[in-house]
């Protein structure tokens, strides 16, 4: 059984960065994605990653965050700049076995999860 998890979380102030990690137990050629929620919202997609490197992003934070993934260590890392309160949110990684060249934005596509990692951005 796939198990993630995910580090990197913490307490910024509003402007700084912050890189989040997410280690897979084993070897992974399937979509890695990040999705987040705050409080009293929704899940929503942040940003996907497939083997090939090929990525896509929520609008919110395009131009911000950038996604990757070292197919060597199995861990996929979520770069996060110039971070809004708005950004503030538990995040989690997950992979799909249904995806591998592409990826969905849609969590229900999304098989495996990680227990989540904080993020509070202080403005």
């Amino acid at each position: 059984q796939l198990q993630l998890v995910e580090s990197g979380g913490g307490l910024v102030q509003a402007g700084d960065s912050l890189r989040l990690s997410c280690a897979a137990s084993e070897r992974t050629s399937y979509a890695m994605a990040w999705f987040r929620q705050a409080p009293g919202k929704e899940r929503e997609f942040v940003a996907a990653v497939v083997a090939s490197g090929a990525t896509n992003y929520a609008d919110s934070v395009k131009g911000r965050f950038t996604v990757s993934r070292d197919n060597v260590k199995n861990t996929m890392y979520l770069q996060m700049n110039s971070l809004k309160p708005e950004d503030s949110a538990v995040y989690s990684c997950a992979v799909s076995t249904f995806y591998v060249v592409s990826a969905s934005r849609h969590a229900n596509q999304y098989n495996y999860w990680g227990q989540g990692t904080r993020v509070t951005v202080s403005s």
